[in-house]
């Protein structure tokens, strides 16, 4: 299996399953002589973690953290890469079986026609392997890295459910968001919004169906400059990022798919002076010119599909015969993936910023270094 790193510079490579004895990952780029340490990590395992309301999978998870790697005797970073483990501990017999039972259909929504194309009768079948949501316990572990450091530079990244079940957020300041973060099991800051959200998610639950929603992320205190102007534009790595995600289904940056149906005169962004600084009246490019910072809050958005497990009876494929079948699966579920997909969102975008900030940071030292040769300074 291939493609299980992100990042060129900063990077996390993820590994584990759903019902194997854990998840890792290895953390290369970080800083020696930084503190870090389990409580740190936990704090973003946490917010993902299973079991903490009538929305979320009723698998009792503790997701447990441990730096097992790049940590010196004083509790310090060595400059090594940074090894995290998490021990899956939630695997009883009788939910393996109910697995078992069903491993020769293809569950709609779900991956395993595809794995079955690629690796044959090895995929992995119980709790959908390296497609399940537990996959991103090794994401978010990595961002909490990320996490520590751009702390130290001022930038914050905070995510949150802006949509469900048709019903959406009002608008709402940076710092109202920030107010109100994780106010609520379904971390919607606009709590009049969120308990018409979950009234209507556990309506859609005892009728044993699940739901999805758009959660919104923000990066505040970003610098101007970040992003390569061609492949590596900080938006597409950005995107690239959050659309690995397995339940997510699209990604709109700005205005997004609004800016389609305005004027030009109507989507740029003017730019201002203030105090010294180039600033932009508007925010339609969500923080991003050629794929480049631009200096004002990064406004992402990403649409997150209902949750493929249903107690409804649904159309399937016998794989043994290749002959249709019918599947009404009684796994455990998340009645909506939103209130703990958005601490994977912010994982992913805090590691492309940092990674880009790195590279950043590289090329003018680089640059900086040739300009004093070239007056005779070096």
């Amino acid at each position: 299996m291939l493609g299980n790193t992100f990042g060129r510079i900063f990077r996390i490579t993820t590994c584990g399953e759903s019902y194997g004895g854990g998840l890792a990952v290895i953390v290369d780029g970080v800083p020696a002589g930084m503190e870090l340490t389990n409580a740190m990590i936990q704090e973003e395992l946490d917010k993902r973690k299973p079991g903490q309301s009538e929305l979320d999978s009723p698998r009792k998870e503790t997701d447990i953290a441990e730096i097992f790697a790049g940590r010196g005797q004083e509790g310090l970073t060595t400059g090594a890469p940074v090894g995290i483990m998490v021990r899956n501990v939630d695997m009883q017999p009788i939910h393996v079986e109910q697995y078992r039972k069903v491993k020769h259909l293809f569950r709609p929504g779900h991956a395993e026609y595809t794995f079955f194309v690629k690796y044959g009768e090895y995929y992995d079948w119980c709790g959908a392997g390296r497609a399940s949501g537990r996959e991103t316990v090794g994401r978010v572990a990595g961002g909490a890295v990320a996490k520590q450091i751009l702390l130290r530079e001022k930038i914050e990244v905070i995510a949150y459910v802006k949509e469900s079940c048709g019903i959406s957020a009002r608008d709402m300041s940076f710092e109202e968001i920030k107010k109100n973060y994780r106010a609520n099991p379904l971390n919607c800051p606009d709590g009049e919004a969120a308990e018409k959200m979950i009234a209507k998610i556990l309506e859609i639950k005892n009728a044993g169906d699940t739901c999805g929603g758009v959660v919104e992320i923000i990066a505040r205190g970003v610098p101007a400059g970040l992003g390569e102007p061609v492949f590596d534009k900080l938006s597409a790595m950005i995107a690239h990022g959050l659309m690995s995600i397995g339940a997510v289904k699209g990604v709109e940056i700005g205005a997004g798919f609004a800016a389609a149906r305005m004027r030009g005169s109507e989507c740029n962004d003017p730019p201002y002076i203030e105090k010294g600084r180039v600033r932009f009246r508007t925010n339609n490019a969500g923080g991003f010119m050629g794929g480049i910072t631009n200096g004002e809050d990064l406004i992402i958005r990403m649409a997150v599909k209902p949750t493929p497990t249903v107690s409804l009876e649904q159309d399937s494929i016998d794989k043994r015969v290749m002959k249709p079948a019918r599947l009404a699966a009684i796994t455990r579920r998340d009645a909506t993936i939103c209130p703990r997909i958005y601490p994977v969102a912010e994982a992913m975008v805090r590691t492309a910023i940092l990674d880009a900030l790195y590279l950043w940071r590289a090329w003018q030292g680089v640059q900086n270094a040739v300009v004093r040769s070239e007056m005779g300074d070096g």
